[in-house]
């Protein structure tokens, strides 16, 4: 048989499992992983022990005993707790945490009757490598975290735990913002001491999504304006307490009125506190100490930000 009997959901028609497992395959879009950012996360237990705990969360592993076993959906409804076993050696030794799915159609002997047995489990793989981010030896599951538990040890902390998941389709949300001032902001020069925002350069309130775990912000400022003086100093930007790594701006062009363009930008990684709120993005910019030149932005400057909010295990 090559095509399967019927398309899902054809009124009278009988569908096997593998045809809803590859439409599960082709809704993620061949993808595999925590369906959410915070989905599946392993811990420390309340009080840590020899164990660990996966919080709550879905995701979706794809089939490897058959080309086209298809994608299997997994959900963990409350947190599970999954012992570790001690290190009794005298090095470090690595373990691997999964979620492994085990079908009896195409490996293994578990029964998935109701009555039966779980054929999707948390389990810990032993002896894994010091860098490894794969399930070894081609398992169907998707790793969730890698533990380094020092000699002597059976008391598992977060300290000791990395985090191997992915999301398997993260969201992303791109947007750009344009600003013109109306005026001459006031000047930022080698008195002002600390950096200032340019004052007629508002800035932009920023509706940061609930699942956004990271930003990537580039701004732009053209028809920067120096005068006065050689200018050195650098420009940054802040969204609330967060900072933009500043850029340095060297200039060389003595009293004249002089015009440039520079860009900025970072990976911010956003706090809990701000997901789901609003917050401000804007320019600012810093003289060196005693700094003879002058900057500021005006009616001829335009300010422009992308914005790029992604969606990463939190």
């Amino acid at each position: 048989m090559t095509l399967f009997q019927a398309p899902i959901l054809t009124d009278q028609a009988e569908h096997p499992a593998q045809q809803f497992r590859m439409l599960v395959r082709d809704l993620a879009r061949g993808a595999e992983g925590i369906t959410e950012g915070d989905d599946l996360k392993v811990t420390q237990l309340d009080t840590p022990g020899g164990g660990v705990q996966i919080s709550d969360g879905s995701g979706i592993v794809t089939g490897r005993a058959n080309a086209f076993q298809g994608s299997y959906a997994v959900a963990n409804v409350g947190a599970a707790t999954v012992d570790v076993a001690a290190n009794g050696g005298g090095a470090t030794r690595y373990d691997m945490v999964i979620l492994r799915v085990e079908d009896p159609e195409y490996e293994g002997t578990l029964d998935p009757t109701p009555t039966g047995d779980l054929i999707n489990y948390f389990t810990v793989i032993p002896n894994v490598g010091s860098t490894a981010t794969t399930i070894p030896g081609g398992l169907t599951g998707i790793p969730l975290a890698r533990i380094a538990i020092p000699a002597a040890t059976s008391v598992i902390t977060d300290a000791m735990i990395t985090d191997l998941r992915k999301v398997a389709n993260p969201r992303r949300e791109h947007r750009k913002y344009v600003q013109t001032p109306t005026g001459g902001s006031t000047a930022i020069s080698g008195t002002s001491g600390t950096p200032m925002n340019f004052s007629t350069a508002a800035g932009w309130n920023i509706d940061i999504p609930e699942w956004a775990t990271q930003a990537i912000i580039g701004i732009s400022i053209g028809g920067l304006r120096l005068s006065v003086g050689d200018f050195y100093g650098n420009i940054s930007a802040t969204l609330d307490a967060l900072i933009i790594e500043p850029v340095i701006v060297d200039d060389n062009g003595g009293s004249a009125v002089r015009r440039t363009t520079h860009i900025m930008g970072d990976t911010l990684t956003i706090p809990s506190l701000y997901r789901g709120t609003t917050r401000l993005l804007r320019a600012r910019g810093l003289a060196a100490p005693g700094n003879a030149g002058s900057m500021q932005v005006d009616a001829s400057s335009t300010l422009i930000a992308d914005v790029e909010f992604v969606e990463a295990p939190r």
